[in-house]
């Protein structure tokens, strides 16, 4: 609880979940898998696991105590109780698995002989609905994994072929659904005819195109709604340094680190601002999302006197101003 990074009341009530223990009716009966508090009660519970296998960027030098953190590096990713850890050769696999069974028997925890495997870097492994592997020229590749694309296309085909559907609500039922999988992807190499989802496209084109309210234009026009685009830069990713925390109030890094979330003109325009508000003046957090307020309210006007970045209330505020006078 010392280690946890958030407000007072919220760190109480954790701290009284934790106490309350189990009722005594259902003792088998733990957090559900998938629940709400589950990859919380596991961040906190695995708080510190990363620390188990580390080493010196200088393959030379070993850790010492007086070893600086820009020098200690953790072998180890995590996400709530799914982690992996990267061996280098002379890393002893076993001595790894033992410490890693102490710190959690401790905890009385235990690890999955089912989910616990050894493989090299080159056959790569699965992780969070993603494939990483490295190729024999030793550059590093991410691309969605085989379960997470079979998932995926299955609800694409669901939408597609119900029959109960016409070509337009289809469309608009399927347009979130490839976003946010394409947006959740958009790190990993995405380049290859498989991941470019064109035979699913073919396929909408062709269910679309027979319906008779229907011609060739009209479903051109649903298959691009229903599959829109989302660029891509392979191993582009954002990392949080070190322990930080949305809740350890350091506002000027999650706000510069989040106006590279943002597209060219608005992260531009983050920095000019000094990643305020130009209409309050407030610093930009991230409890509220950005806007990019036109001034002259021409949104081909791109120029840079006539853009201000905004909170998205106080941009609601601009034009409601501006409707009642």
């Amino acid at each position: 609880m010392d280690n946890l990074i958030a407000p007072q009341r919220l760190k109480i009530g954790i701290f009284r979940a934790l106490k309350a223990g189990i009722n005594p009716e259902f003792p088998e009966q733990g957090t559900p898998q998938g629940g709400v508090v589950s990859p919380l009660l596991a961040n906190i519970a695995l708080n510190g696991i990363e620390n188990i296998h580390q080493y010196n960027r200088s393959k030379r030098k070993r850790i010492t105590p007086n070893t600086s953190e820009k020098e200690i590096i953790n072998a180890c990713i995590r996400y709530a109780d799914d982690m992996a850890f990267f061996l280098r050769p002379e890393d002893n696999e076993k001595e790894i698995l033992d410490k890693i069974s102490r710190f959690l028997a401790e905890r009385g925890l235990r690890t999955s002989e089912k989910k616990t495997k050894l493989t090299a870097s080159t056959d790569g492994f699965d992780f969070l609905g993603w494939h990483f592997y490295v190729q024999q020229n030793g550059k590093f590749r991410c691309v969605p994994s085989e379960e997470n694309f079979k998932a995926f296309r299955k609800k694409v085909k669901k939408i597609v072929n119900h029959s109960n559907y016409g070509a337009k609500v289809k469309a608009q039922k399927l347009a979130p659904i490839v976003r946010g999988w394409r947006n959740y992807h958009k790190f990993c190499k995405m380049d290859g005819s498989r991941f470019s989802l064109w035979h699913m496209n073919h396929r909408a084109f062709k269910v679309f195109n027979k319906e008779t309210k229907q011609d060739r234009y009209s479903a051109e026009k649903h298959v691009k709604q229903a599959f829109p685009s989302v660029p891509y830069s392979e191993n582009n990713h954002i990392k949080v340094k070190g322990n930080k925390s949305p809740f350890d109030r350091d506002v000027t890094y999650w706000t510069e680190r989040n106006s590279k979330l943002y597209d060219g003109i608005t992260s531009k325009q983050l920095k000019r601002q000094n990643h305020t508000c130009g209409y309050c003046g407030h610093k930009l957090t991230t409890e509220e999302r950005v806007h990019l307020h036109h001034i002259d309210g021409n949104h081909v006007n791109q120029k840079t006197p006539n853009l201000m970045v905004v909170h998205e209330s106080c941009h609601d505020y601009i034009h409601t101003s501006k409707s009642a006078s």
